[in-house]
């Protein structure tokens, strides 16, 4: 017989080391902070050796819990795939995806039907984090985050994370119709007055289109909020100008909600990246959702 370990251990213990700490784990599996720190001492018992270590407030695993933590993740993608040869029923798939808030109300949400239809068995859970607290924590099987600009030429490192590229993205200027039929816009300079609506998570959108518009940056009043949603949600009820992510707000546009005057004036911005933990179950629902990503970015 194999001397295997308690085997709900290590589910547990595979969590816990994935999402980066026990409340995290506890938070995916459903249990209490308490049954996953019990979870991880019976396997560290077993073992006869610490998995985990104190940091600050909180515990991270060892390497050499860690190097273990990815073989058991690769035998858990293993016994997955085992599982559906054999034929197994295909039961409700939960897919935890962590956006940008603006990205998943107006580009993933909106289009998700398409991958329902074709993975009808998958129930993808959104979650969002604002641009100002977009760090990458546990508890989900796949986060969406931009490329931060880091200089011509240069890439990001991702860490722990493969990274998917899948989408462009480039800004111009956008506003409501009702405010567009009373101020119509011929040319840039005809901005001169108005209110550029603008948000502390993106604070450089504006003077980057002024410039590529050839306008000075001081050519008209400035209106800011906290985040950018709530900057665009402004833009839509015509209390000012905005700038636009496209393709984004393609589907505002497209729906009339909101305008692009001069579509021919872009700044390209840096694009969107699927981001997968390098030790995460490797489901074909994880896979296929990837690829769905790819797949619409490329639309």
């Amino acid at each position: 017989m194999r001397r295997l370990p308690p085997l709900h251990a290590l589910r547990v213990f595979e969590v816990a080391a994935r999402a980066g700490s026990h409340a995290a784990a506890a938070a995916e599996l459903g249990l209490t902070h308490g049954a996953v720190s019990r979870q991880v001492a019976a396997l560290e018992a077993w073992f006869g050796q610490r998995l985990f270590v104190r940091v600050g407030r909180g515990v991270v695993p060892t390497p050499a819990a860690r190097a273990f933590a990815e073989a058991v993740s690769l035998t858990f993608d293993r016994l997955d795939a085992a599982a559906e040869i054999c034929g197994r029923p295909l039961a409700p798939r939960t897919l935890r995806v962590s956006t940008p808030t603006t990205f998943a109300m107006r580009w993933l949400i909106p289009r998700l039907d398409s991958f329902h239809a074709a993975r009808p068995e998958a129930e993808v859970v959104v979650t969002t984090t604002t641009t100002l607290h977009n760090a990458l924590r546990g508890g989900f099987d796949l986060a969406v985050r931009r490329e931060p600009r880091i200089g011509a030429g240069a890439h990001h490192s991702w860490g722990a994370y493969r990274a998917v590229p899948f989408l462009a993205e480039a800004n111009t200027l956008v506003v409501s119709p009702s405010l567009l039929a009373k101020r119509p816009l011929h040319a840039p300079p005809d901005l001169a007055g108005g209110t550029l609506l603008t948000s502390e998570t993106r604070p450089g959108d504006w003077d980057d289109w002024l410039a590529a518009a050839g306008l000075p940056w001081g050519l008209s009043n400035r209106r800011t909020f906290d985040h950018y949603f709530v900057a665009l949600q402004a833009t839509a009820d015509g209390l000012g100008y905005g700038i636009g992510p496209l393709p984004v707000l393609s589907l505002d546009l497209t729906a009339g909600r909101l305008v692009a005057p001069f579509p021919e004036i872009v700044v390209p911005r840096p694009g969107y990246v699927a981001l997968v933990p390098n030790d995460a179950d490797k489901t074909s629902t994880l896979t296929a959702f990837v690829e769905w990503l790819v797949a619409a970015g490329a639309e």
